[in-house]
């Protein structure tokens, strides 16, 4: 092994004080980066970092409970096989992320590591865990800050796909629930989360279905002509999508 390959794997070497913040920062990543692959490279036990990134996940500081959920987001991507094999440990750790009570960078990396990790399992096995991501996701797609609306947006569209027969009730009270929420951010401030909006809208669309067996008019009726009403003001091609697909 060369003196590189032995630098790499034990502590780097100090970085000149002269250097460039933006360089020294990007050196860091590019030393993590390489230890990061050295080590799978040695089959490094998985228990052993998740412990260490499960640790940091309830760490005090929310830089690092973030860097926690990055790590996984990370381990998601590189290697879900592996991942697939902890999936309770990382759900465990992205669900209490979600729920972060200070820190929304936390929160936003928590929904895009989820829809990662269950895009990869394909929303398998999820268990209890598909009620706690709903409830919380769909509590998200309010929030003022922009970047957690559009991420949990994202994240409801993809649990649409993977309610199945176990939760498909819930899921549909649950959406019957987000249907305001759904109507208004067709239109929001942000184009980027419109757009996920609406193709949200377009996933949950199959349990906005009537039931036909009702014989008289209910709330749920009104809430339908509203929704008629919005959608051929302002997205008559989502209208036309829902009355093809008998919807409405």
């Amino acid at each position: 092994m060369d003196q590189t390959q032995k630098g790499i794997l034990g502590q780097p070497g100090p970085i000149p004080t002269t250097q460039p913040k933006k360089k020294r920062t990007s050196v860091m990543s590019f030393f993590s980066k390489v230890s990061w692959t050295l080590r799978f490279q040695k089959q490094e036990s998985l228990k052993n970092v998740f412990s260490i990134l499960a640790e940091r996940a309830q760490d005090p500081n929310a830089k690092k409970r973030h860097m926690a959920m990055r790590g996984l987001g990370t381990m998601a991507c590189e290697t879900p096989d592996k991942v697939r094999k902890y999936k309770k440990i990382v759900l465990d750790l992205l669900v209490h992320g979600l729920y972060d009570p200070v820190s929304a960078e936390v929160i936003h990396e928590s929904l895009k590591t989820l829809t990662i990790i269950l895009g990869k399992i394909q929303g398998k096995s999820l268990g209890s865990f598909f009620v706690d991501i709903t409830l919380q996701t769909r509590t998200l797609l309010d929030d003022e800050n922009d970047n957690l609306r559009y991420s949990a947006f994202v994240l409801f569209g993809q649990l649409a796909a993977f309610a199945g027969r176990k939760w498909k009730t819930f899921f549909t009270s649950q959406v019957k629930q987000t249907q305001d929420s759904l109507l208004i951010h067709l239109q929001d401030r942000n184009p980027q989360v419109a757009k996920a909006c609406k193709t949200t809208f377009r996933a949950c669309s199959p349990y906005l279905k009537e039931r036909k067996e009702t014989g008289f008019q209910t709330e749920e009726d009104q809430r339908n002509r509203k929704l008629c009403r919005q959608l051929s003001c302002h997205h008559p091609e989502l209208l036309l999508f829902f009355y093809a697909n008998k919807i409405l």
